[in-house]
């Protein structure tokens, strides 16, 4: 029988820089070889799925394990896992707690307490099961994406302390461990690309990435993911790139960008040729998402830093890649998911090897452009 109550980590699990970090031949070759070898980190702030099991108290009982993995980007670490054996220049840092704890590719509430009260306030105003504006309070969400329960609201204000007091703690112990270790990583590798243009003379680049995916199908309560989104809402046939610009990857009015337009697009042509897909519509720019906190705050160290490495001729950009869903899974998993259901499927290793490898490709062809 497969398993419908939610997956939990064990109460108490503390992880360490070192069980989130990957790269190649990490028996041959230390973080520190690594990082040096290096130019793109990667990044997955929603492939964590195992819930903590100090939040298990807080979960609606409805909640079941097909509706908490499709509320993460499972699908997204095994894939980058992978990409990371095979490919020298990357180094990938993956969060292993779930959105649920946190979203890190949301603004950090300054007050959580509050942020909670406000999100399960509108979340009882519109009603069950309803549509619902989080826009501000999304951080932790009380209801999914398909806006089924997910949290229990607390019977009182001392309640919602406890459950934002318990939320904190845990995030602490995994989360926050994510968000450091990211934060660390790109400033060393910031400084190992100066160190090396300032040796080389010749320009260097720098980039990071966000790698998610979104499924164009929500769920019903049954567990059949086969409602299709509206049309604004849909992904491409494989991969939406995002800069926080247009669809050219121009920037929008006077928000800046994170990428370099022609970089985008070039990005964008690698991604075609190493995914071997020809139709321009298979990978699309800012849409329909123009990216999120990560690229912002990564942008915004990078606009800092701008002077400095126009003059070392050091190119630092932040991108945003959300995958379809659908493709990341292929037929065979898809397939299941449309039907009722409370499971997930296992990851397909040969699929899992396609994804990585024409991740390898795209990057490759994008670093030999001209």
């Amino acid at each position: 029988m497969v398993p419908a109550d939610p997956q939990l980590l064990p109460a108490g699990t503390v992880f360490t820089p070192e069980d989130l970090t990957f790269y190649a031949d990490p028996d041959r070759r230390s973080l520190d070889e690594a990082l040096a070898e290096a130019d793109l980190l990667v990044s997955c702030p929603h492939s964590g799925s195992a819930i903590p099991a100090e939040l298990a108290r807080f979960l609606a009982p409805e909640f079941t394990k097909r509706l908490q993995f499709d509320f993460t980007d499972c699908t997204t670490g095994p894939i980058v896992r992978r990409w990371a054996q095979l490919d020298p220049r990357i180094v990938y840092v993956e969060n292993p707690h779930p959105r649920l704890v946190r979203d890190p590719n949301r603004a950090e509430p300054d007050d959580l307490y509050e942020t909670l009260r406000e999100a399960f306030a509108r979340v009882r105003a519109a009603g069950p099961y309803n549509k619902v504006d989080l826009t501000g309070v999304d951080a932790i969400r009380p209801v999914t994406f398909s806006f089924y329960p997910l949290l229990v609201e607390p019977d009182d204000p001392a309640g919602l302390r406890r459950m934002a007091a318990t939320f904190a703690e845990v995030a602490d112990r995994g989360l926050a461990v994510y968000q450091r270790t990211r934060n660390e990583l790109i400033g060393r590798m910031i400084d190992l690309a100066f160190a090396r243009a300032d040796r080389s003379g010749a320009p260097v680049a720098f980039s990071t990435l966000s790698f998610h995916d979104t499924m164009n199908h929500t769920t019903t309560p049954d567990g059949a993911v086969n409602v299709e989104r509206a049309p604004a809402d849909r992904l491409p046939d494989v991969v939406a790139l995002s800069n926080r610009g247009d669809h050219r990857g121009e920037p929008r009015g006077d928000s800046p960008v994170t990428m370099a337009p022609d970089a985008l697009r070039a990005l964008a042509v690698a991604h075609r040729e190493g995914f071997r897909v020809e139709h321009p519509g298979t990978v699309a720019l800012n849409q329909p998402y123009l990216g999120s906190q990560e690229i912002i705050e990564a942008g915004t160290l990078f606009r800092d830093l701008a002077p400095q490495a126009a003059e070392a001729g050091v190119t630092l950009s932040a991108v945003q890649a959300e995958y379809r869903r659908e493709f990341l899974l292929g037929p065979e998993s898809t397939r299941e998911l449309t039907a009722p259901g409370v499971g997930w499927p296992d990851p397909d290793a040969d699929r899992v090897d396609m994804v990585a490898r024409a991740c390898k490709a795209s990057w490759d062809r994008y670093r030999s452009r001209d």
